[in-house]
């Protein structure tokens, strides 16, 4: 099979890494990929948010799979495009993948299906927006209706950091993503990663993580795209995850259907455990970065055969295994994200972390300038480990990054503490 990742970051490294070791694959591309995923793939330029490019490339070079990794191309409806084509595509239709490109999209559908979900008001003003504050308690949750690469979430304290969020928002911060705003009530609880592989009828359960989002030690600071994640989490009991598949992932699924959009792909639901149970903070239609790392990490099953199946609606009969060991994922970014931030330095000696038993290093913003590797991007590295518990695998990944060279790097010192 001829294979196609689309991305560059460090999900669809270890995408392309976890594919590799398929024996069915004979050609594997990633469009546009990285310095990382070129020991994996034969990495192409394409705008992979540029439907016809992609189509053009696949339909050239006999592509058999297209796995999308982040979620621009789904919202895009790439998926919809390339199966009119008769090419086999991981992932949602346009009108599903509206779950992750529209917030209140999928607050209409928990309205609908009666899933748990933080109360919320929607506007598409400033002004109204504004008088609400006025009338609520604090905290609150402020976040932008459509994609702002994980930064479109504020969590606000009071009325002041509220009114600022807002205005940021309608202001155009998040470009056309903030011109329609949510302010929904804060959850208080545990937050959880809860992934299931779906194919339109059926939802397999694709393991767990926990992300952590802020960018500063013990949680502070701005939200980022994530700064680390590790698998599994200590908090998921069988009764919890009975509540979740149940209460949350099967009636979505059954919503979609009635609405005559089937979900196919994976289903990734960012939870609060909260003391009344599990509620639904947002939907993503792909696998998470940093998560992906640490689930595929994990993963014993053949990701291929994974993927085929939802392709194909077979899932009802595949049984996906992972091994019993924990994984965890250190992000290295540079100095200034989630803000402005360096780019152009000479980044050393991943070679040496990666001669460590069990570390990988996955590449999310990297490139080469005169053969030498140099950051381009936010987040930077993911240094990803596994081993017999969460413990161990925190101190492998960060012995790791001891031995990574990069001035102008930083990470948080508390993944997986908690």
């Amino acid at each position: 099979m001829k294979v196609l990742v689309l991305g560059g970051g460090a999900r669809e490294h270890a995408i392309c890494w976890s594919l590799a070791s398929s024996t069915l694959i004979t050609k594997l591309y990633c469009a546009p990929g990285n310095p990382g995923i070129e020991k994996e793939a034969l990495c192409v330029d394409l705008d992979i948010e540029n439907n016809k490019e992609v189509l053009d490339f696949a339909k050239k070079n006999k592509i058999d799979l297209v796995v999308p990794g982040p979620e621009i191309p789904l919202v895009n409806g790439i998926v919809d495009e390339l199966k009119q084509n008769k090419i086999r595509a991981f992932g949602p239709s346009k009108a599903a993948a509206l779950l992750e490109g529209s917030k209140k999209f999928t607050k209409d559908i928990c309205n609908s299906a009666k899933i748990p979900t933080a109360k919320f008001n929607f506007f598409t003003e400033m002004a109204p927006a504004i008088k609400y504050l006025n009338t609520i308690a604090f905290p609150i949750v402020i976040k932008a209706d459509g994609l702002a690469a994980g930064k479109g979430v504020t969590i606000a304290k009071d009325i002041n950091e509220a009114k600022e969020a807002v205005k940021n928002s309608f202001n155009g911060i998040f470009g056309t993503a903030g011109m329609k705003i949510l302010i929904e009530e804060f959850l208080e609880g545990p937050e959880l990663s809860y992934f299931a592989l779906c194919d339109g009828k059926t939802a397999i359960p694709i393991s767990n993580a926990q992300d952590h989002k802020r960018v500063g030690e013990n949680d502070v600071g701005p939200n980022t795209g994530g700064m680390g994640a590790f698998s599994p989490s200590q908090i998921l009991t069988e009764n919890l995850e009975h509540q979740i598949i149940n209460k949350i992932i099967n009636p979505t699924l059954k919503e979609l259907i009635k609405r005559g959009t089937p979900y196919q792909g994976v289903l990734y639901a960012g939870l609060i455990i909260t003391k009344e149970g599990p509620k639904l903070i947002e939907y993503n239609v792909r696998f998470g970065d940093p998560e992906c790392q640490v689930l595929l990490t994990r993963m014993k099953s053949n990701l291929l055969e994974a993927l085929i199946a939802s392709c194909d609606q077979t899932l009802e009969s595949f049984n996906i295994r992972f091994f019993d060991e924990s994984t965890l994922t250190v992000v290295m970014a540079s100095k200034g994200y989630p803000g402005k931030y360096i780019k152009g330095s000479e980044i050393s000696g991943i070679e040496e972390a990666e001669k460590i038993r069990d570390v990988k290093v996955f590449h999310a913003g990297t490139t080469k300038i005169n053969n030498i590797l140099v950051s381009s991007g936010g987040r930077v590295l993911s240094v990803t480990s596994k081993a017999k518990t969460i413990e161990d695998a925190r101190s492998l990944a960060y012995k790791a990054i001891k031995k990574i060279r990069w001035k102008d790097g930083f990470f948080r010192s508390d993944i997986g503490l908690k």
